[in-house]
């Protein structure tokens, strides 16, 4: 009986674990911005409240194929127009390319951005 109880113990403990890094990914990925197909000053204002309202330290901002310069203008907007009192730097650029494939099966490679921004 006593050995069942401790298994159930254990089992708890794993469990909470388990819920407490669910909510630990949660909130990692609560200060990525990925730019696409709304207004522009959506996202700008996204970079804004995540550094102004939510306090957060490091803010990443990522597109893919023609939404990568979007990205870039939002990141430059958002630090000289809005955020420049606040000292915010470009720590890091990462670009990549993603594999897909099309409607007709086609194999095809789409760029992709991620850009760090951190308060300094």
């Amino acid at each position: 009986m006593k050995m069942v109880q401790e298994k159930i113990r254990e089992h708890e403990i794993t469990e909470e674990t388990k819920e407490d890094k669910v909510q630990r990914i949660k909130t990692d990925k609560d200060n990525i911005i990925f730019v696409g197909m709304k207004p522009f000053m959506n996202y700008v204002t996204g970079v804004v409240m995540q550094f102004q309202n939510k306090g957060q330290e490091e803010v990443m901002v990522c597109a893919r194929g023609k939404f990568i310069s979007k990205a870039v203008d939002v990141v430059e907007v958002a630090r000289r127009t809005f955020l420049k009192d606040e000292n915010i730097k470009v720590q890091d650029i990462k670009i990549n390319s993603e594999q897909f494939e099309n409607k007709e099966g086609k194999r095809i490679f789409v760029s992709a951005i991620e850009i760090k921004l951190v308060k300094s």
